[in-house]
């Protein structure tokens, strides 16, 4: 069986990377070319890029920062935000993204994650699931949907999704550890990975979301001390939660 993997993760908004609680409140902290090299070097197993403000703002992601975000990695790189066609996830993809990850193009027209999991393969394509109250909400969390979260999984996974990125709004940005119910029931529901993500505010919490999903997603921990990454890294492996190895660096 695969070791789960640590991912963190720059939401970026307007070329920044931005963190708020719930969704809202969104703060500056940090260019995200600077950040995504210190996790790279870090011990990063994986990063997402996810552009909050392309869907609400409908702008299209900026595919000159992922370019040069892509640049500076040495770890698979997952890119979301305005992915609304299969001409955006090649242009994502050929700017230098692993993967894409679709979110409220994907709810509007499901038959989007077979399409470009028939181009690229199904490890190219991420769902991600914003949750809250059951439901599924869309534009950047801002948007209640009617459609539960647990057969909204189901159904990305048989439309050929590679990985669930699965958030709980309520519980992202508060550090208070993840929505580990929610987890368990979306993992227990597919044979694809989840990636838990909302809530990290500590090892222990890191660690028991990893004792159920295949990845843990964290933002703030990490962005508030980008180089402590490795630190976490020791902490998580102390409480029992082996980590893929740091690969070497040229």
């Amino acid at each position: 069986m695969p070791l789960p993997r640590l991912i963190p993760c720059l939401d970026v908004a307007h070329g920044r990377v931005v963190k708020g609680v719930n969704f809202v409140g969104l703060r500056d902290v940090g260019d995200p070319v600077e950040l995504a090299k210190y996790y790279s070097d870090g011990g990063a197993d994986e990063l997402v890029f996810l552009d909050i403000a392309a869907t609400p703002d409908d702008v299209a992601t900026m595919t000159s920062v992922v370019a040069q975000v892509a640049d500076v990695l040495e770890i698979p790189f997952t890119v979301g935000g305005g992915v609304r066609s299969v001409e955006d996830a090649i242009r994502i993809i050929e700017s230098g993204a692993d993967r894409v990850s679709l979110n409220s193009a994907a709810l509007a027209d499901p038959t989007l994650i077979t399409a470009i999991a028939s181009r690229y393969g199904s490890q190219a394509v991420v769902v991600a699931i914003d949750a809250g109250d059951g439901v599924v909400h869309t534009h950047g969390g801002r948007v209640a949907t009617t459609t539960q979260t647990i057969p909204w999984a189901v159904e990305a996974a048989a439309r050929g999704a590679g990985e669930i990125l699965l958030t709980s709004i309520a519980h992202d940005g508060r550090r208070e550890g993840f929505d580990l119910a929610l987890t368990a029931a979306v993992r227990d529901a597919v044979a694809i990975p989840v990636i838990a993500s909302g809530g990290a505010g500590s090892a222990a919490h890191v660690v028991a979301a990893l004792r159920i999903a295949d990845a843990a997603l964290v933002a703030s921990i990490v962005h508030e001390n980008p180089a402590g990454l490795p630190g976490l890294r020791d902490e998580i492996e102390a409480l029992g939660i082996q980590l893929r190895p740091m690969k070497e660096r040229p």
